[in-house]
C-alpha cells in the first residue's frame, strides 16, 4: 500500500468513526456538523459571537485527501466568531470549544462549500473532515478569543451571548428599551430595566459607554461589555453606586427594542431649528456637570443636522449660522477638556470659517496650539485676539506664555545639539588618534623588516611555487 493510500484509508476510518460517535452540534439537530473532543479544554470559557479567534487546523476531505493547514502555513487562522467570515461549520463547531480543547469536526455540504465548492481543491457538495488542535504537531486547535474591540481604542469590549435579530441598530436620539446589570469587580451595583434617549443615558445613571454600544447592537441582543475609566464613569467615579474614579466596569446588557430618531434628511428646516436650541441646552447642562462625551454627542447633533442645509431663507440661514457657531465653539471647549487638542483646533476653523474675528475661536486654537507644543502658531491666535480685543488680559498673559515656551524650547535645542556636537568632535578625535596610531605601527614593521631586494624577492617566491 502506498503511502497516499494509507493516508487516504486513515482519512476515511476517522470520518467512518466520527460519524458513528460524533455528538451533533447543530441548532437544528440534523447531524449537519459533529464533533469528537480528542482533547478537553484548560478553561470553562467558550469564546461568544464576535470573539476574535485564533486556531491551529488541518483540513480533509471525507476520503483522507487533505486540502489545507495553517500547521503548513506555521500561522493560526484567525476570524470573528459568528459574523460569517468562515463556513457556517466553524461559527458552529469553534463556539462549542474551551481553550485548549482538540477536536475533530465533520460538517455536511451545507455547513461547508455546499453545490458550488471552492475550486481547485473542494469539489461539490463535498463533506468535509476538519482536525482541530490547540498544542502538538497535528489535528484542530483553539489557540486563544478575545472580545471585539468596537471602536478600536481598547475602550470598549464587546461580547455578544445572544445574537440580535435583523440588521437595524439604533441610532444616535433613537429611543430604547434595555436590561443591565453593571459590576465592579465582583460586585453588582446595578440592575434594572430601563427606557431612554441614546446619548442622553447618564440621565438615568449610565455610562456612556452603554450609549456607545447600542449604536452597534441589534433588536435582542444580549451582550457583556467591559468598559475603560474612559467610557464608564470617569475620574470622577459614581458615589451613588460607591465606585471609585478611573474605575473599569462590566455591563451585561440586553436590548430588549427601541425606536429610532428621524434621520437629518427626515427632518425639515424648521424642526431641525427647533431641535437644536433644544439640544444645545442639553449639551451646555452636561458640560457644567463636567461630562465631555455626553456633551460632544448634544453638539454634535446640531453640525450633522445643519453644517450642510442649503436654500434656506435670511432668516434661518442667520439662525442656522449662529448655532453652528456655538456648537464648533463647544465643542472646541469639550475637546480642550477631553485633552485632543487637534479636534479642538479643528473645530475652532470651522467656527471661524462662519466669523473670523471670533475672539472666543482665536483664544480656544491658540489655547490648544500651546498644549501642541506649536508656540508660534498660538502666539498668532492670541495676537488676533488682541487685535480683536485688546483688553483681553488672558491674551495678553497666554503670549508670555508662548515666549517663554520658545525661549525654553531653543534653549533646550541649543544643549541637545551642542551635546551632540561634542560627541561627534569627540568620536571624530578618537578615530584620528586610533587612525594615527595604526600608521605608526605600520611604519614600525616596516623599519624592522628592512627593504627587500628584488632578487631576494623572486627567490621567496620561486622558493614557495
Amino acid at each position: 500500500m502506498t503511502t497516499d493510500e494509507a493516508t487516504k484509508s486513515e482519512g476515511e476510518v476517522q470520518a467512518v468513526a466520527l460519524a458513528e460517535r460524533g455528538e451533533d452540534i447543530t441548532p437544528s439537530k440534523d447531524r449537519g456538523v459533529l464533533k469528537i473532543i480528542k482533547r478537553p479544554g484548560s478553561e470553562d470559557e467558550s469564546p461568544m459571537i464576535g470573539d476574535k479567534v485564533y486556531v491551529h487546523y488541518k483540513g480533509k476531505l471525507a476520503n483522507g485527501k487533505k486540502f489545507d493547514s495553517s500547521r503548513d502555513r506555521n500561522e493560526p487562522f484567525i476570524f470573528s466568531l459568528g459574523k460569517g467570515q468562515v463556513i457556517k461549520a466553524w461559527d458552529i463547531g469553534v463556539a462549542t470549544m474551551k481553550k485548549g480543547e482538540i477536536c475533530y469536526l465533520l460538517c455536511k455540504p451545507e455547513y461547508a462549500y455546499g453545490s458550488a465548492g471552492s475550486a481547485p481543491k473542494i469539489p461539490s457538495n463535498a463533506t468535509l473532515f476538519f482536525e482541530a488542535s490547540n498544542a502538538g504537531e497535528l489535528y484542530v486547535e483553539l489557540l486563544d478569543f478575545k472580545g471585539e474591540d468596537l471602536f478600536e481604542d481598547g475602550g470598549i469590549i464587546r461580547r455578544i451571548k445572544r445574537k440580535g435579530e435583523g440588521y437595524s441598530n439604533p441610532n444616535e436620539g433613537a429611543t430604547v428599551e434595555i436590561h443591565l446589570e453593571g459590576f465592579c469587580g465582583s460586585r453588582r451595583f446595578d440592575c434594572k430595566d430601563v427606557k431612554f434617549v441614546v446619548g442622553e443615558g447618564e440621565d438615568h445613571d449610565i455610562p456612556i459607554g452603554i450609549d456607545k454600544a447600542l449604536e452597534k447592537m441589534q433588536r435582542g441582543e444580549h451582550c457583556i461589555l467591559y468598559l475603560s475609566p474612559r467610557y464608564g464613569f470617569g475620574e470622577a467615579g459614581k458615589p451613588k453606586y460607591g465606585i471609585q474614579g478611573n474605575a473599569e466596569l462590566v455591563y451585561e446588557v440586553t436590548l430588549k427594542s427601541f425606536e429610532k430618531a428621524k434621520e437629518s434628511w427626515e427632518m425639515d428646516t424648521k424642526e431641525k431649528l427647533e431641535q437644536a436650541a433644544v439640544v444645545k441646552e442639553k449639551g451646555t447642562m452636561y458640560f457644567k456637570e463636567g461630562k465631555y462625551l455626553q456633551a460632544v454627542i448634544q453638539y454634535g447633533k446640531i453640525v450633522s443636522w445643519l453644517e450642510m442645509e442649503y436654500g434656506l431663507s435670511e432668516k434661518e440661514s442667520k439662525a442656522s449660522d449662529s448655532f453652528l457657531l456655538a456648537a464648533f465653539l463647544n465643542l472646541a471647549m469639550c475637546y480642550l477638556k477631553l485633552r485632543e487638542y487637534a479636534k479642538a483646533v479643528e473645530c475652532c476653523d470651522k467656527a471661524l470659517g462662519l466669523d473670523q474675528d471670533n475672539e472666543k475661536g482665536l483664544y480656544r486654537r491658540g489655547e490648544a496650539r500651546l498644549l501642541m507644543n506649536e508656540f508660534e502658531l498660538a502666539k498668532c491666535d492670541f495676537q488676533k485676539v488682541l487685535e480683536v480685543n485688546p483688553q483681553n488680559k488672558a491674551a495678553k498673559s497666554q503670549i508670555s506664555v508662548c515666549q517663554k515656551k520658545t525661549k525654553e524650547h531653543n534653549e533646550r535645542d541649543r544643549r541637545i545639539y551642542a551635546n551632540m556636537f561634542t560627541k561627534f568632535a569627540e568620536r571624530d578625535a578618537k578615530e584620528a588618534a586610533s587612525k594615527t596610531s595604526m600608521e605608526k605601527t605600520a611604519e614600525k614593521v616596516a623599519c624592522e623588516k628592512g627593504p627587500k631586494t628584488p632578487g631576494a624577492e623572486g627567490e621567496e617566491a620561486e622558493g614557495h611555487v
